[in-house]
């Protein structure tokens, strides 16, 4: 693999002392970073096979986007008016018409979600959904790390339950694409997932030691069926039954309680996925609680949730959404710092899936994992802090060169390993034919 310099630039490290590198540089060696500093301290460019000058730019870990449906591209701008974090909205306006959905649908759709998450800085995103193969086989050709969740979908059919769950064990033994992890996808428990169900999950996940990530406190059905059988939210009944054990991902949680989160906190490995945009875009008037999660200790990362929900992948926009509300929310001026909701894109995303060794800062010996942004045009000018500028100004269009694992995958903005316009005409195609069997009321088999 080449080796290669990039210089000039201002880097955001995202380190534990979160520095930031005027005239900054980086190198690369054998898809790993190598060394980083500042001004003098650079190296000689003629020990490397490449070099980049970077200056007007900034470069930082790529951003991690921690949940996402990536092939429910094929809803975007399918749900206006509905709420996607009620049941009767989800059931009506994406349910009923994913009984269409095939596998031969899915790829088409994830290969173009991957390339809108790298054309817009994001290197490594955690999934869940139907036909995992498919999407792990569009993850793996798209060059992006990614944790794919089988998403298991019950709605009181135990035997399709008990079905679904076996395919997930399945795919999680066999699978070995390169950057995807396998893990499983309770979609949400006590609302589609059984208590029966949801503890054979977590048998699984213990047995195979993957983690689960999963929807919690998302809608105001999720904990009426546990207070009116024990009296309990979700959180707290899961916790009763040992669904805290292992590694545990929940996204959304709106309605956690302080209970909800010692439970959170006290856990070995659980995190939040905040997923601000789609969270205002449901109406539901619940808001994570952010600020208390992180004084409690939890890892709380940020993700776009699907594009239905969303309509963008751009993780830029997400940190500023997730910072205006949290200053809704708290009732005072930016409780989360810039430089926070930036960890919260990167590293805090790579811990909560368990990657924080590999990537999400740049660090001598951690993957080159690696998104620049270009700072020379409208939205940028002279600031004392460069975090601000680009969590409050930027965007995910000002990305131009990406790589993950030391491979380039964008460079001068656009695409390497496949030609944007092709994936669009295939997901067009793709699209077509998906909402013309929905119209009809083909089912899939």
């Amino acid at each position: 693999m080449l080796s290669f310099l990039l210089h000039g630039a201002t880097v955001l490290t995202v380190d534990p002392s979160n520095r930031v590198l005027i005239d900054g540089w980086i190198s690369v060696e054998d898809g790993r970073i190598a060394g980083l500093g500042s001004g003098a301290t650079r190296p000689d460019p003629a020990r490397f096979d490449e070099v980049l000058d970077l200056s007007g730019h900034l470069v930082m870990p790529g951003l991690v986007n921690a949940h996402t449906h990536a092939a429910m591209i094929l809803f975007r701008g399918r749900s206006e008016g509905h709420s996607l974090l009620t049941m009767d909205g989800w059931y009506h306006s994406i349910r009923e018409p994913e009984l269409s959905l095939g596998p031969g649908d899915i790829g088409p759709a994830v290969a173009l979600s991957c390339a809108e998450m790298a054309l817009s800085g994001t290197t490594t995103f955690c999934d869940q959904y139907f036909h995992a193969e498919e999407v792990a086989r569009a993850a793996d050709a798209s060059g992006l790390r990614a944790v794919v969740a089988y998403g298991i979908v019950e709605l009181g059919d135990l035997e399709h339950g008990r079905a679904e769950l076996e395919r997930a064990v399945a795919f999680v033994e066999g699978q070995r694409r390169g950057r995807v992890i396998p893990w499983f996808g309770p979609h949400a428990p006590f609302v589609d997932n059984s208590e029966q169900t949801l503890m054979a999950e977590v048998e699984a996940a213990n047995r195979l030691g993957c983690g689960m990530h999963l929807h919690m406190a998302a809608g105001p059905e999720d904990n009426e069926d546990t207070l009116a059988r024990w009296g309990l939210t979700a959180t707290q009944a899961l916790e009763r039954s040992g669904f805290f054990a292992g590694r545990v991902h929940a996204a959304h949680c709106l309605d956690l309680s302080p209970q909800d989160i010692a439970i959170f906190a006290a856990a070995p490995a659980a995190s939040v996925a905040h997923c601000a945009t789609a969270g205002l875009r449901s109406g539901r008037e619940g808001i994570c609680p952010v600020v208390d999660l992180r004084r409690a200790g939890v890892i709380v990362a940020l993700g776009t949730d699907n594009v239905a929900a969303n309509n963008a992948y751009d993780m830029v926009t997400e940190m500023k959404v997730a910072g205006l509300v949290a200053s809704h929310r708290e009732g005072r001026a930016q409780p989360i710092p810039s430089r926070d909701l930036i960890r919260m894109a990167t590293i805090d995303g790579a811990r909560a899936l368990g990657l924080g060794d590999e990537t999400g800062s740049l660090e001598i010996g951690k993957a080159a994992d690696i998104a620049v942004f270009d700072m020379r045009g409208p939205g940028w000018s002279e600031t004392p802090e460069i975090e601000t500028a680009l969590v409050y100004s930027g965007s995910g269009r000002d990305l131009r060169h990406l790589w993950v694992a030391g491979e380039a995958l964008v460079r001068d903005r656009r695409l390497l390993r496949a030609d944007f316009d092709e994936l669009r005409r295939d997901y067009a195609a793709t699209y077509r034919n998906f909402w013309d069997r929905v119209a009809r009321g083909e089912r899939a088999a």
